[in-house]
């Protein structure tokens, strides 16, 4: 077995199974959901039953499989996926709101990223409070504006 690829630990959420594991060790869906729980016993977020499971296919660089549940073979080079419309929409759940952040920056075109930011902020701080947006932009930009 091998462990996370190295840029999937910068590029992924905190509760992400592709922290701590490797390609074919967890299974891509494309949302999040109360389904796929942070599951605190395990590091990451799982099925009901503890399968690992990671909820953004356009963090994690792979489409939406059933890797580890079900044998599907890792993609030779792929593009990443691009975020869907439900990842676009504004999370109940503080713990998705990095993954929210990186499909809207993603999503807008690089003339309007300036724009896409301080919306993404309002939004996220009339839900969740001033620190926790502040707290997720900082994370979130430090990476994706570098990958621009």
């Amino acid at each position: 077995m091998s462990g996370p690829l190295p840029h999937w630990c910068e590029q992924t959420c905190v509760v992400c199974p592709a922290q701590q594991l490797g390609p074919g060790q967890f299974d891509v869906v494309d949302r999040p959901g109360p389904e796929f729980a942070y599951r605190p016993d395990l590091g990451w977020r799982a099925t009901a039953d503890g399968l690992a499971v990671c909820v953004h296919p356009f963090r994690v660089g792979l489409p939406a499989g059933r890797y580890a549940s079900g044998g599907e073979p890792i993609p030779a080079q792929t593009s990443r996926p691009a975020p869907t419309p439900a990842a676009l929409e504004l999370p109940a759940d503080v713990v998705d709101l990095e993954g929210w952040l990186v499909a809207v920056l993603r999503d807008a075109p690089a003339e309007q990223i300036f724009t896409a930011v301080a919306r993404a902020e309002r939004l996220a701080a009339e839900r969740f409070g001033a620190k926790q947006a502040v707290t997720a932009l900082r994370r979130v930009l430090s990476v994706e504006l570098a990958n621009r």
